[in-house]
């Protein structure tokens, strides 16, 4: 045998680099070999940095700083499935810190992200990839980048993976997802409800939960509703809230029913399958606060249907919500109460809760929780809203106190609830005074005042309610509310604007309140938004109106007209016409102003007025303003005029003093023996007594009561000592008080005299006539059509300007005076004896009287009696003649 020779072991390739075990106590090292071509060190740095994650927030951090998250994202797509899968769960960990979201979202890796959820991939990948979707999706960048790059639909269809954690993780991102709309309407067509209703059976809570957020969600839209519908969603949340169990799911189930509610169909298929007694039981019995609240929210959103609330009260509703008023949980007192506002919209709910509910709300007014006041006060306006009978309850049940004490709450939710309550009470007489004794005028100014919109209109809209007699409107006044209320006429909020008219048009009912109303700017403020044609609405005009009917001169000079209805007072005056947003300037400063060759401003004046001392006496030269007895020689002159130049109609006319050898008709007064012989303040005193008011003003002008003719000596005696006591105008110590207006004899002395003579008369055709006649022979007489030019009527006016040292002439002064002149004193003398006519101004100084006579022919009869129609008084060429008016527009022309 040879020698057996040793094979020589060949030695390493030179290039090859030998193992090396390396073991490494710093994350900087590790992440330093992300950048390795090799698998498996990829795959254990991988591991390793997946670990040193899952210690913490603050590991996360420090990979974060170190760089490895860009590395990893080119992991993701490595073609080991190992490196592939450790990378990703690595990212599952780090998407929970915020810092790594945001360079998630600038490293656009989602796309990547969502490629792991592949269904050939390994379900750890699933787990860990849906998990990094779950996380970056609860901020909306993310939720697009996402929905863009087509992950909704993977996401759905690892709903029914058999690993839980994937179910769980792919459900949270769905349910982050659908809070947007495109991603729900994707949700749609997907076909996703019957994936997301198999998790109501899953073992696992919290998938359960998660599946019916996402349904509460989803749900909102009609779609997804009717999709419920078909696939028996309704039977699987019964079921839930069937199951003890289950109580922990039983809110989220009550809230996607809510939802549901809101369907006819589905609220049809509920109630046929028992369901909706099943859930009314359900939430009266049950003894979770929260459940309790969820149901009655559930009730309330689909009482908003007409049809739902039929269904609601044929299950007697109404019944459940009143056991939850009684909760001792608030937030199921408010959730009730709002149930049964809803609910309020049908009849029959409204007449259950009269007997049952009515009170209970009365008592959570009580409640030291204003947002439960809020919730009662809602439901008791909507229940008294057009129904007596629920305001009557309400009172009866002592509500009117604890409403009222509601007024001061701090939520305007409740302060406007309780205003509307206290307004529906209000339209009912007995209601209303109860109301007024409980001090609601003091109470409703702090809403006045209120800077919400609602408050105010509701508080402006109660007042119009509350405020319908002299007494409230005068505690109103008296407690300062006239203010604010004012105040609310310029607001911006159209409702509030005419709420705050409607309720100024019902305070100026009586003068006081009305003169309190223009003194704070109201007449002026309702002018300026009238004249916007954005901003004045019906009340706006009609409130205007009101209070110009308190101030005639005003509407006078404005409108052009006076209705039958106005009556004319002692301090009118008739300036002429004034342009809209124009000042009418106080009588008082019209007087102190010298004398212009502006037109003559003509007052009404029947008062007398007791002379100041002789010092003032003095000034005798000066105007109305410098002066109050400077009218003495005017009265002097006056009444030798009227003595020399007395007419008499065959009617009778009379003058209070008069000569002895002129005989008295039946109609003409005589003074006694001793009043003749009497001068200076005797005659005075005896036309105060004929100024004096002593009859019925009737405005239409047809029923009258007159004086009665047989009077005793002891009633004139007393009369007598009457005028004897009129207090004196003039005020000690104030420039103010000492001014009033110029005095006209002249007039009283006609007041007196129709008082007298036509009054009596029954006829009121006679009447007008007659008062016509007197009207034209005080002013210059019959001045025929020809020769109107030659009536020298300006000069006469000019004269007493120049002599009165004023532009305010009384009208009594004037003895020269054409139809506006002639208009005036007729309406003014037939206001005083109850003949109803109106003043109407024309163009060219004219102005006429209407007056409505029952026609005597049968074409206009109605109910058996004579039509009215409107005729216009002659007080020019043919005084005392009548005119039908047909078309006022020829009419006048030709007439006048």
């Amino acid at each position: 045998m040879g020698k057996k020779i040793k094979k020589e072991v060949e030695p390493p390739p030179k290039d090859l680099f030998d193992p090396l075990m390396i073991e490494s106590k710093k994350a900087a090292t590790v992440v330093l070999m992300l950048n390795s071509p090799e698998e498996e060190i990829l795959a254990k740095a991988c591991e390793a940095i997946y670990k040193f994650a899952l210690k913490g927030e603050e590991n996360k951090t420090t990979l974060l700083e170190l760089g490895a998250v860009e590395p990893l994202t080119k992991l993701l797509t490595h073609e080991d499935k190992i490196v592939r899968r450790n990378a990703t769960m690595i990212f599952g960990i780090l998407a929970s810190n915020n810092d790594v979201k945001k360079l998630l979202r600038e490293l656009d890796v989602m796309n990547s992200v969502i490629a792991q959820l592949a269904p050939e991939e390994e379900v750890v990948i699933h787990e860990f990839a849906s998990l990094c979707l779950a996380n970056m999706s609860a901020e909306y960048t993310s939720k697009v980048q996402i929905f863009e790059h087509g992950g909704l639909e993977p996401l759905i269809r690892l709903l029914s993976s058999p690993d839980p954690d994937v179910k769980k993780n792919s459900m949270e991102c769905i349910y982050n997802l659908v809070q947007d709309f495109q991603c729900r309407a994707k949700l749609q067509e997907l076909n996703a409800i019957p994936p997301i209703l198999d998790l109501l059976k899953s073992e696992y809570p919290v998938i359960q939960l998660l599946a019916l957020k996402t349904l509460g969600v989803i749900t909102n839209d009609k779609e997804s509703r009717t999709m419920l519908r078909d696939n028996q969603g309704l039977d699987h949340l019964i079921k839930i809230l069937e199951t003890k169990e289950l109580n922990d799911l039983h809110i989220e189930a009550l809230a996607v029913i809510a939802n549901c509610l809101e369907d006819m169909d589905t609220m049809v298929q509920i109630q046929q399958t028992g369901g909706l007694k099943k859930l009314l039981s359900f939430a009266e019995n049950s003894t979770i606060p929260d459940i309790q609240k969820n149901a009655a929210k559930a009730i309330t959103k689909a009482a908003y249907d007409p049809g739902n609330r039929k269904l609601f009260h044929e299950q007697e509703v109404e019944k459940c919500l009143v056991a939850l008023l009684g909760s001792e949980n608030d937030g199921t007192k408010i959730a009730a109460s709002q149930a049964i506002s809803a609910m309020c919209e049908n009849s029959g709910s409204k007449d259950f809760f009269n007997n049952q509910g009515i009170p209970q709300l009365i008592q959570l007014l009580k409640s030291d929780n204003e947002e439960v006041q809020e919730a009662a006060a809602l439901a008791l306006a909507n229940l008294t809203t057009c129904n007596p009978a629920n305001a009557n309850a309400a009172a009866e049940a002592d509500g009117i106190d604890p409403l009222i004490n509601v007024l001061s709450s701090k939520r305007d939710g409740a302060i406007a609830n309780a205003a509307t309550v206290l307004t529906n009470m209000a339209m009912q007489e007995p209601l209303r005074l109860n109301i007024q004794n409980h001090d609601i005028m003091h109470a409703i100014i702090s809403p006045l005042r209120s800077a919400n919109t609602v408050v105010q209109s509701k508080a402006a809209l109660a007042v119009t309610a509350t405020a319908c007699d002299v007494e409230a409107r005068t505690e109103l006044r008296n407690s300062g509310g006239l203010e604010p209320l004012v105040e609310l006429l310029r607001s911006k909020n159209d409702e509030v604007r005419k709420h705050a008219s409607w309720a100024v048009m019902v305070c100026a009912g009586d003068e006081l309140t009305a003169n309190e109303l223009c003194r704070l700017g109201a007449l002026d403020i309702l002018e300026e938004v009238n004249l916007s044609g954005t901003r004045k609405n019906k009340f706006s005009e009609a409130a205007y109106n009101k209070l110009l009917n308190n101030n005639l001169s005003l509407k006078y000079s404005q409108t052009g007209y006076l209705s039958s209805s106005n009556i004319i007072n002692d301090g009118f005056y008739d300036y002429g016409r004034i342009n809209p947003g124009t000042k009418l300037l106080p009588l008082k400063e019209l007087c102190l102003q010298e004398p212009s060759d502006l037109r003559a401003v003509l007052l009404i004046n029947s008062k007398s007025y007791v002379s100041p001392p002789s010092s003032m006496e003095d000034k005798s030269d000066a105007g109305y303003g410098r002066s109050i007895s400077s009218s003495s020689s005017l009265r002097r002159s006056s009444k030798e005029k009227n003595k020399k130049n007395s007419y008499h109609f065959s009617a009778g006319f009379g003058s209070p003093i008069e000569d002895k050898s002129e005989p008295a008709s039946g109609r003409n007064t005589v003074l006694s023996k001793s009043a003749t012989k009497e001068k200076g303040w005797r005659v005075l005193k005896q036309l105060l007594l004929a100024s004096c008011p002593a009859f019925v003003t009737v405005f239409n002008g047809t029923d009258r009561v007159k004086k009665s003719k047989g009077k005793k000596e002891e009633e004139k005696v007393k009369e007598e000592e009457e005028v004897m006591a009129v207090p004196k105008f003039v005020g000690e110590g104030s420039s103010d008080k000492e001014w009033c207006p110029p005095s006209d004899p002249d007039f009283s002395m006609y007041v007196y005299e129709v008082t007298k003579s036509i009054l009596p008369i029954t006829n009121i055709k006679e009447q007008i006539e007659d008062l016509a006649k007197y009207v034209a022979e005080k002013m210059g007489g019959k001045i025929p059509k020809e020769k109107l030019p030659d009536f020298s009527w300006e000069l006469h006016i000019s004269e007493l300007k120049f002599q009165l040292k004023s532009n305010v002439i009384p009208i009594g002064h004037v003895k020269k005076g054409i139809f506006y002149h002639r208009a005036l004193l007729f309406k003014a003398l037939a206001d005083r004896i109850g003949i109803g006519c109106s003043l109407v101004r024309g163009e060219y100084g004219r102005a006429w009287n209407e007056v409505m006579l029952q026609n005597d022919s049968q074409k206009g009869v109605i109910g058996g009696l004579p039509a009215p129609e409107m005729y216009m008084v002659d007080l020019m060429f043919h005084p005392g003649g009548l005119m039908k008016l047909r078309s006022r527009e020829a009419d006048l022309y030709r007439f006048l």
